[in-house]
């Protein structure tokens, strides 16, 4: 058992109280950030054990996020500061730097649990006659806001922007926007409350 693997699972990031655990969120920084269409910050933790590639894409994460084990960040994202994203999920983006049709952009303070799915494309499929993996990808943008918590497993659809300061209940798929301060659950997700009501 790993040092990532706390009480919980492994789904949440250390302390780094230790040499050792010192060096290894600083080789898991290092092998994010080797690749040149990186931004990482000196001061994130990365485990060793995320899957980190832009593609044809740009992956920039701001100062003190966090990514556990298991994530995979792949394509055109971009992550605020002092994010959060627990073990195993993927946020796949599309496009390049100078065409972000499928740029995923996550604000600052956001919380994503464990097995979250976030991804800017869907597949066409509209001939029957053509196996759908030759009908290219539908791209559309995904945007997280500031101060957002993504609950466990949680499905994000291209094209969804979800508001600030929102919460978005375990196992939801989310297919629409989401409005600031909104509590949100279900399959699809629906808003069942405001976090500003009293």
């Amino acid at each position: 058992m790993s040092w990532w693997t706390l009480l919980d699972g492994g789904y949440s990031m250390p302390a780094q109280k230790t040499w050792g655990q010192r060096l290894s969120s600083r080789v898991g920084r290092w092998l994010a950030s080797r690749h040149p269409m990186t931004d990482i910050h000196p001061t994130c933790l990365i485990s060793p054990e995320a899957r980190i590639h832009p593609r044809d894409g740009f992956i920039g994460i701001g100062e003190r996020s966090t990514v556990a084990l298991g994530v995979l960040l792949q394509g055109n994202v971009t992550i605020g500061r002092n994010c959060s994203i627990q073990a195993y999920s993927n946020i796949v983006g599309y496009g390049s730097k100078q065409q972000p049709a499928g740029l995923i952009t996550i604000g600052d303070d956001v919380r994503i649990a464990s097995h979250a799915i976030i991804i800017a494309g869907n597949h066409r499929f509209a001939d029957p006659d053509r196996p759908i993996r030759t009908q290219g990808l539908d791209l559309a943008p995904i945007t997280i806001e500031n101060d957002v918590w993504i609950a466990g497993r949680v499905n994000i659809m291209a094209g969804v922007t979800i508001g600030r300061g929102s919460v978005i209940g375990g196992g939801s798929v989310v297919t629409k926007d989401i409005p600031p301060y909104s509590l949100a659950v279900g399959v699809p997700a629906r808003v069942i409350a405001s976090r500003r009501q009293s």
